[in-house]
């Protein structure tokens, strides 16, 4: 799995992986977030207090990025510039490696080396931190991959999420990197519903149970539904 997988082939098969739930087994921006947070008392207190009105925004497609935006922004005040807060994510993925090395799925890195070794040009969409996923999959011989996510930029005396790169946002973002063809694409977000039915062949992985249905309505008939791993998640189990 730590191989160098050969350059893609030309006019190759573009490959789209989301990576919370799909790569990683939960979402890793939340454990990021979560970890800033508690390192100091103050913004505990802070995310006490204003999860009653961050919380429903989170919960609702149009405002998710708003309530995001809101726990970022407790959890890097102080933080000037991008580079300050890629640092810290540095920090927080160096020292918890084992933690989130246990959290990445083998059967979908296997799935992903095997379309690496194929030569398919692969990209992973994240709604994430891109220098997140990146350091991440630098674990498995996987951090040369491209990686578009929610980008971040500085506010009012912090980082905040800027653009969220999720839901029909993660499709443009995708088609003004040079990622509109899309051949596979797999997720297990009803939110990533525009990227799998942008995709010849949508995958679903590790689908929450409600949505099983919803996925089942809304892709082609024989559309494959898979848990790669995900224990408190949907799907027909795929073993490694």
């Amino acid at each position: 799995m730590n191989a160098t997988p050969p350059p893609p082939r030309a006019a190759a098969p573009l490959v789209v992986f989301d990576f919370d739930h799909t790569l990683y087994d939960g979402d890793s921006g939340s454990h990021l977030f979560a970890w800033m947070i508690r390192r100091n008392p103050l913004r505990v207190l802070a995310a006490l207090l204003a999860t009653p009105v961050l919380g429903p925004l989170v919960a609702f497609l149009p405002t998710r990025r708003w309530g995001i935006s809101g726990y970022v922004w407790i959890g890097s005040f102080g933080m000037h510039r991008v580079r300050e807060f890629e640092r810290v994510i540095d920090r927080y993925v160096g020292t918890h490696r084992d933690r989130i090395d246990a959290r990445l799925l083998p059967v979908a890195l296997e799935v992903l080396a095997r379309h690496r070794a194929g030569g398919d040009r692969v990209v992973v969409a994240t709604g994430a931190p891109p220098e997140l996923a990146r350091a991440i999959l630098g674990f498995v011989g996987h951090g040369d991959l491209p990686v578009i996510g929610t980008a971040v930029g500085p506010r009012a005396g912090a980082v905040v999420a800027i653009r969220h790169c999720h839901h029909e946002e993660k499709m443009r973002m995708l088609r003004e990197r040079g990622y509109a063809d899309i051949d596979v694409a797999y997720s297990d977000s009803a939110a990533d519903l525009p990227l799998l039915k942008a995709a010849r062949r949508p995958v679903v992985v590790n689908p929450k149970p409600g949505r099983v249905e919803t996925f089942r309505r809304a892709l082609p008939p024989g559309t494959p539904i898979l848990n790669w791993g995900c224990r408190d998640r949907a799907g027909e189990p795929v073993v490694s």
